[in-house]
């Protein structure tokens, strides 16, 4: 069985994005394409609606994109349960205010069992302090704990030769 993966808006948003002219930028960039297309077939990919308001944001034309590349993948239903560890989150893991939908995606990766939150969010998400808070706080009350990573953490060395 595939394990599966939460997608959270950086990701699409990365895919479909115009080249930046940030060098480091423009290698996230490369490295999403490459991860979306070499190893995204590998798992069950699931999004929430979090990420659906997200990527509705901005330029209309290309929040249009990236619905239609998100398109086929299974949502998150939204629960109390979601919300209430959410906020949990900002408070534990010490978010500001405008981090309460990093939260939501930490919530929704945890409360499904999801195998993996893939995101190029290195602020509130893919963070070496969020994660070992978030570790412990879960483990603590018998919370799973997604590996949180980037799509080059998820890329195998091997397919680049």
């Amino acid at each position: 069985m595939k394990k599966s993966v939460y997608i959270e808006t950086t990701i699409p948003s990365y895919y479909l994005s115009r080249p930046s002219r940030d060098i480091i930028v423009l290698a996230h960039q490369e490295i999403t394409r490459v991860w979306w297309e070499k190893r995204l077939t590998l798992y069950r990919p699931y999004i929430s609606q979090v990420v659906i308001e997200e990527i509705k944001r901005g330029d209309e034309s290309a929040a249009k994109k990236r619905l239609e590349l998100i398109a086929g993948f299974e949502i998150l239903e939204a629960t109390t349960e979601i919300e209430k560890l959410a906020s949990r989150y900002m408070g534990v893991l010490n978010l500001p205010a405008k981090a309460i939908r990093d939260a939501a995606h930490l919530a929704f990766a945890c409360m499904y069992h999801i195998d993996f939150l893939v995101t190029w969010n290195c602020t509130h998400l893919a963070n070496a302090e969020i994660i070992r808070t978030l570790g412990a706080y879960n483990l603590s009350n018998d919370i799973p704990v997604p590996i949180i990573c980037t799509p080059e953490i998820m890329i195998r060395e091997e397919e680049d030769e």
